[in-house]
């Protein structure tokens, strides 16, 4: 059989596979920490990190690992049994994080399905709402996945057309907008306000300062769970192992997924504290998957290797010298940078030839490897193994990009 070209793989996707996503004109084979190659050898860096799924690198050696190791033993048993892996991963992450209870799910949307079947719950057992009346306030240009009830709260068109009948019980109000949220926390039915602590999707809409902590204090106030989707903005990508915990903010339902697992397998879980975790009883909700001694083995590991190798640290670091460096390209394109650590976003003024798409492609001709989001924004999320060294390599290549627009 001939060597398949690039436009094969692409027209052998375009033909079996749904049509659900615009990738990118680049096949990817291999990767190996903040690099990634083509099936012609061609070498880039990964300024996506599969939307912050691999912080850890591409394919760490020690998530890899414990992988390997364990898939040789027992990979799946289902909660209808007890294994020796589950309660060893529930007891880590829960010390990890500093909360009571773990719940194991699978992808970020289930995750977030979860954390809001649990505040309902919370609400009907513990606060005392009447049944079916509870509403959990979420922001406006959120995102937290594509089911039915995660699109009914979404304000985008493409997240939400053609998929009604929506599910009810979600008031929408603009990010970063305290007075907003007072005025809706007069409802004595409101359970939770939902929120990322960095709008990832919406481009890397970073709030004001003191805002995460205003918002939890007035939840506190009037006995309102706070819920952080820390999916994306999580495991070390802003410069804190939180994005909350650059206001100090313990969310009382923390939802994580993506780099939980380093990129190598969905693992995502929900962590607070017995008052709200315990009001699920069996039967009540559950997953095959979650939980799996696959999974508790790599989330062990991936997560060892953010404290071990000082992710966190490397990000704040790394995120400063990058929007500095953003900043001093003189471009009439470049409008505005932003972001935390190393969840970054440069906006875009697009004009016909001269779109972030066009960037984008640019940019991976010079070889990086970036997405835009909204149109007009593009993000940067490195992973965060990557050097200073790298980090200015890969920065050279974005400037020669944006060189060839002017």
């Amino acid at each position: 059989m001939s060597k398949m070209s690039p436009k094969d793989y692409i027209a052998r996707e375009d033909k079996y596979g749904a049509h659900n996503y615009h990738p990118l004109p680049v096949v990817l084979e291999k990767g190996k920490g903040v690099r990634v190659w083509d099936v012609e050898g061609k070498e880039y860096f990964d300024f996506l990190s599969a939307y912050s799924a691999v912080n850890q690198g591409h394919c760490h050696p020690k998530i890899v690992k414990a992988l390997t190791d364990q898939a040789e033993i027992l990979t799946l048993t289902s909660r209808a049994f007890y294994n020796n892996i589950l309660g060893e991963y529930e007891e880590f992450i829960t010390k990890y994080f500093g909360y009571d209870k773990v719940l194991p799910m699978n992808t970020g949307a289930e995750a977030d399905e979860t954390a809001l079947k649990l505040c309902r719950k919370w609400a009907y057992k513990v606060k005392g709402i009447k049944e079916d009346q509870a509403k959990i306030i979420v922001c406006e240009d959120n995102f937290h996945g594509r089911t039915i009830t995660i699109v009914s709260m979404s304000t985008d068109p493409d997240s939400y057309g053609g998929f009604g009948p929506f599910t009810p019980g979600f008031v929408k109000i603009p990010y970063n907008n305290i007075e907003a949220l007072e005025k809706e926390l007069k409802d004595p039915n409101v359970a939770g306000f939902l929120l990322e602590p960095i709008q990832g999707e919406a481009g890397v809409f970073v709030p004001d300062e003191g805002y995460l902590k205003k918002a939890y204090e007035l939840c506190k106030k009037n006995n309102v769970l706070f819920i952080a989707d820390e999916v994306q903005t999580g495991i070390a990508r802003t410069g804190k192992m939180l994005a909350c915990d650059h206001e100090g903010v313990r969310p009382d339902i923390l939802i994580l997924g993506k780099a939980v697992s380093g990129g190598v397998m969905p693992v995502s879980c929900v962590l607070a504290d017995d008052e709200i975790m315990l009001t699920i009883k069996p039967g009540e909700h559950g997953s095959t998957f979650g939980g799996n001694p696959l999974a508790c083995k790599v989330a062990i590991a991936a997560l060892n290797v953010i404290k071990d190798e000082k992710l966190a640290e490397n990000a704040e670091k790394m995120g400063k010298i990058f929007r500095d460096e953003m900043k001093a390209i003189k471009s009439e394109m470049i409008e505005l940078v932003r972001g935390k650590g190393l969840l970054n976003a440069v906006v875009i003024r697009n004009k016909p030839g001269k779109t972030a798409w066009d960037v984008c492609m640019a940019m991976a001709e010079k070889g990086v490897l970036a997405k835009p989001t909204h149109g007009n924004i593009i993000r940067f999320a490195p992973p965060l193994v990557i050097t200073e060294a790298e980090l200015r390599e890969a920065i050279g290549r974005i400037k020669e990009a944006f060189k060839q627009f002017e």
